[in-house]
């Protein structure tokens, strides 16, 4: 069954470990119903007119709106992304921070899920550099709590409206290890490129040892069933060096830095 951990200020809430306790979560209290649950269930035949999708449409609008009116000056972002559950002393927090304090060093604005873990890295490397460090925060079932190194910081009800923000806003993307919402923004970048919905712009994996099983798939199954072609396989960069990472994105992207 999972725990609940109860402070003064908040409530704790150690996610489910198999798909029976979320079922059984679902009939709590604490675990909130979202608007992205509300939007993508069937409709039931007792829902009133203003209730609907058609006017829940409002909504959406109105969070589209507030995200262009935020992030509308920010020309030279770069997304980090990768696992809310890294911790603190894990290598690929402190490869991420670094990662995040040469980009935002170099002239780049720094853009990530606002949460913890690898995101939370990232920003404080930002907030280190004394430079942007936006976050596009997002509800949850469960509370996430943003992370304190936000010198701008978004709450969004919508995946798809965050998931556009990254995509607007960045001209490169950071991938670090992480778990089905991490492979969600690599692949995605990956299919609006490959189909040309955006420009080409760099797709940085970081952790060559982590990604290795999955490259070796891609290039063995993927590109030897021709569900991919050659040339797909290098809209992806692989590292192990910040400095590395953040000097690909300087020489490739299209972005210019400090007046170059």
């Amino acid at each position: 069954m999972a725990k609940i951990t109860k402070t003064k200020k908040t409530t704790k809430i150690i996610e489910p470990a198999t798909i029976a306790e979320a079922k059984e979560l679902e009939e709590k209290p604490y675990w909130q119903t979202t608007e992205d649950e509300v939007l993508l269930r069937s409709p039931e035949m007792e829902d009133e007119f203003k209730t609907s999708d058609s006017w829940r449409v409002f909504r959406i609008l109105g969070e589209f709106v507030g995200g262009f009116d935020s992030l509308g000056t920010v020309t030279r972002g770069v997304s980090v992304f990768g696992s809310a559950r890294t911790k603190e002393d894990d290598p690929n927090y402190i490869a991420a921070r670094e990662t995040g304090k040469l980009l935002a060093e170099a002239g780049f604005e720094v853009i990530t899920g606002g949460g913890p873990g690898i995101m939370e890295a990232a920003n404080r490397g930002a907030f280190d550099a004394k430079k942007t460090s936006i976050g596009c925060n997002i509800e949850l079932p469960f509370e996430q709590i943003p992370n304190p190194y936000q010198t701008k910081s978004l709450t969004f009800k919508y995946f798809f409206v965050r998931k556009t923000m990254f995509i607007k806003y960045s001209n490169a993307y950071i991938i670090f290890p992480g778990g089905f919402g991490t492979m969600d923004e690599m692949f995605e970048a990956l299919t609006l490129i490959q189909t040309r919905k955006i420009r080409n712009f760099p797709v940085v994996l970081f952790n060559s040892q982590y990604w290795r099983g999955l490259l070796q798939w891609i290039t063995s199954t993927m590109l030897n069933e021709k569900m991919i072609n050659s040339v797909d396989l290098g809209l992806m960069h692989l590292t192990d060096s910040p400095r590395d990472a953040v000097d690909f994105i300087i020489k490739t992207s299209a972005v210019e830095l400090n007046g170059k």
